[in-house]
């Protein structure tokens, strides 16, 4: 098997309420968001990263879900989502050479921002 057969990962993450978590990601995160409500179903979508979540009723499988977003800019990243999540955190340096930030969704997914420091 060849890399050329993967194209791209996409996390589908769980939801609560899809309503309110698609309103998170667009008002606090800046992500384009679409709802399938017959599909119980979403996608946010910002550059080229996309999301997507599953209505689920179980926090204990949101709570216990993660996922790493690289990003180009960590910096701009914090600027940009510390005014409208006050209560987040600074940027993390990690020993194996990234910058971090993390945020909690409404559902208690955990989003990792990253960029390489090299």
């Amino acid at each position: 098997m060849t890399d050329a057969v993967f194209a791209k990962a996409i996390p589908i993450l769980a939801s609560l309420d899809l309503v309110r978590t698609l309103a998170f990601y667009q008002a606090k995160l800046g992500f384009t968001v679409h709802q399938f409500e017959s599909a119980s179903y979403g996608i946010a979508v910002r550059g080229a990263t996309e999301l997507h979540f599953w209505a689920c009723g179980d926090r204990k499988i949101s709570e216990n879900t993660s996922c790493y977003l690289r990003v180009s800019d960590i910096k701009a990243i914090h600027s940009e989502l510390k005014e409208k999540l006050p209560d987040m955190g600074d940027i993390v340096h990690t020993d194996w050479g990234m910058d971090e930030l993390y945020v909690i969704d409404p559902d208690g997914n955990l989003l990792k921002f990253g960029q390489d420091r090299a």
